[in-house]
């Protein structure tokens, strides 16, 4: 079992754990600088690139093809600019308030305006003794938050204010994106815990979720959770597009839909296998892992598909990798091979479920349907995470940082209580937080287009062009 693939569970009785083994960053604590290992700074920079490509152009085409032809250009551009202003906020106070010491619940300001951020600066891994360049952790995680905050705008596509989405962008970033990654990622690192006698205090240090025991590797909370409930609270805020179940709205180009999943299943290696942030077992074991859930979930909705409307369509096969991908984004590390199937093969006819069935309950136009996939997905694989997790199901188990071995006991009901907890943080959040960065967008630029713009096309109307000259 290779090291740093666990967390640090909530109950007294494992309170001498150290937690999980997710994307997370402790800067170095030794008098003489360590020396970053070349295969792990060249494995973590090729998965920040990765991570990049799945939003641009992966998500960007992804969107652009299940809207109409007529506000295409307008999702790209959404995608593109909220890309590059989240990744300069990033570099401004995004990256400090999410892994820097603070509080149990946001960083402090030591990198606020990159301050520090040289190539001299190296950031702790999952590994006691072994470090990265914090350049390296800086921008793989950058690029989180880059396509975490693009993964909304699909739930109110097609009306929206290109100004309001640039504004909401700003807040939630601000004031959702940057806690959860805190609450759920940050600690001071594995060679903060010396002893039984400091676990207490290196707990205290760390974010909320993290100090608990929540278990998510890649962002099954942080990213997926996090932007469904923020889209599914704008679809309601919003409202519904004009004609919404009058009229005919079908999407206007699935091959770019079925390029843009591919390339975002390519991307998601990177996505998963990084968060181990060393070219470790650990990665081997996400990247399979990510490999194998995809193509179950694949399977998986395009069975209940067929045998629900007969025919298998191909907007439903790019739609189940998505469910499998989200789901299996907190377990990756955490799981075996045969977990990661049946989660997947779970989250393809769940999201099945997530994006007609519940969609009707819940009433809201989510365009896209971030919410019935990330939404659904990611919490579906997160309670999962917690049961295939267990070594009895070929999980990894509890990884204690003081001894460096993993615990014989593993309690599935206690872990998925963890879980469902970190679940429960993250909705109240970033519904909380949306609904309020909403509103004020609404009373300051405005959320929404005229009933005429809508109609023309957000293309013309908010950006003068068109994705398809005539």
């Amino acid at each position: 079992m290779a090291r740093f693939r666990t967390r640090t569970p909530a109950l007294a009785a494992l309170a001498t754990l150290a937690a999980l083994a997710t994307p997370a960053l402790a800067f170095a604590q030794d008098a003489a600088a360590p020396t970053a290992n070349k295969g792990d700074i060249a494995w973590l920079l090729v998965c920040a690139a990765l991570v990049i490509f799945m939003t641009l152009p992966g998500l960007a085409l992804f969107y652009g093809g299940l809207v109409r032809s007529k506000n295409v250009l307008s999702v790209l551009m959404q995608c593109l600019l909220v890309f590059s202003l989240v990744a300069i906020l990033w570099a401004l106070y995004g990256y400090s308030l999410a892994f820097t010491p603070g509080n149990p619940f946001i960083g402090g300001f030591d990198r606020v305006f990159a301050k520090g951020l040289d190539a001299s600066a190296m950031g702790a891994t999952f590994t006691k003794g072994v470090y990265i360049p914090e350049l390296v952790f800086f921008v793989f995680q950058g690029a989180f938050a880059c396509i975490t905050c693009a993964l909304v705008i699909g739930a109110f596509a097609e009306r929206v204010k290109f100004a309001g989405v640039l504004l909401f962008t700003v807040l939630w970033f601000t004031f959702a994106y940057t806690p959860m990654a805190h609450m759920v990622w940050f600690f001071p690192g594995p060679d903060a815990f010396t002893g039984n006698d400091a676990v207490p205090g290196v707990l205290a240090q760390s974010g909320f979720l993290f100090a608990r025991g929540a278990l998510d590797f890649a962002g099954g909370t942080v990213v997926h959770i996090n932007a469904a409930v923020a889209g599914l609270v704008g679809s309601y805020v919003i409202g519904r597009r004009v004609g919404y179940g009058r009229e005919a709205i079908k999407p206007h180009n699935l091959t770019q839909t079925m390029v843009g999943a591919s390339i975002l299943w390519v991307g998601w290696f990177g996505f998963n296998a990084g968060s181990a942030l060393e070219a470790n077992a650990v990665a081997a074991q996400a990247f399979v892992n990510t490999f194998l859930a995809t193509a179950a979930a694949v399977l998986g909705w395009t069975a209940m598909e067929w045998i629900s409307k007969g025919k298998p369509s191909m907007l439903g096969a790019a739609s189940g990798a998505v469910a499998g991908l989200v789901a299996i984004t907190p377990a990756a590390g955490f799981v075996g091979l045969c977990g990661a199937i049946v989660i997947g093969a779970l989250a393809g006819a769940v999201c099945l479920w997530g994006v007609n069935g519940l969609k009707r309950l819940l009433g809201a136009d989510d365009a896209l349907d971030v919410f019935g996939v990330h939404g659904v997905g990611g919490i579906l694989g997160a309670l999962l995470t917690g049961v295939f997790a267990s070594p009895s199901l070929g999980g990894a188990g509890i990884w204690d940082y003081v001894t460096e071995t993993a615990l014989p006991e593993y309690s599935i009901a206690s872990q998925v209580w963890i879980q469902l907890q970190g679940v429960l943080v993250t909705v109240v959040l970033s519904g909380v937080v949306a609904l309020v960065a909403f509103v004020v967008v609404k009373y300051t630029v405005g959320l929404r287009v005229s009933e005429e713009s809508e109609r023309e096309g957000l293309d013309i109307t908010s950006h003068g062009e068109s994705a398809y000259e005539t």
